[in-house]
């Protein structure tokens, strides 16, 4: 039989079409239709959209696997969040990652998006990391 098929474990988590889905025990399933879907790490709760790229990667995620009516809102709040972003940042990297996103949401390919926000998650997190520790280092010298 044709299909995805994907194995979860006890206590992963999984958004089908909107629908999300707790597992208590580990499960092997089958996708044999076309769904928009994220499990485990792929999704992010709303308390962890924190950051600003947290906050697209979060509306873009919403967009994907969220109701029809979830969606108009999340590109809106997603627009609003990559353009602000864009404005904010001196990162050519984080612009051109921003740009590809939204150039993949107005093509309606809201998984490139969310793959490409990711990314911008993790270019944000080693960019705070290491204001952070230049941060700390700098008080260290003074002491």
């Amino acid at each position: 039989m044709a299909g995805l098929g994907i194995r979860l474990e006890a206590e992963d988590r999984m958004i089908i079409n909107g629908a999300g889905i707790h597992f208590l025990t580990p499960a092997q399933i089958r996708l044999t239709n076309r769904a928009n879907f994220l499990f485990g790490r792929q999704i992010m709760p709303p308390d962890e959209a924190t950051t600003p790229a947290r906050l697209i990667y979060y509306a873009l995620q919403t967009a994907y696997v969220g109701t029809p009516e979830e969606r108009v809102t999340a590109l809106a709040e997603a627009s609003l969040h990559i353009a602000t972003f864009m404005q904010e940042t001196t990162s050519a990297h984080a612009k051109f990652l921003l740009t590809e996103a939204m150039q993949a949401t107005l093509a309606g390919d809201y998984y490139k998006a969310i793959r490409l926000a990711r990314r911008v998650v993790r270019h944000e997190d080693a960019v705070l990391k290491q204001a952070a520790s230049s941060i700390f280092s700098d008080e260290s010298q003074e002491h």
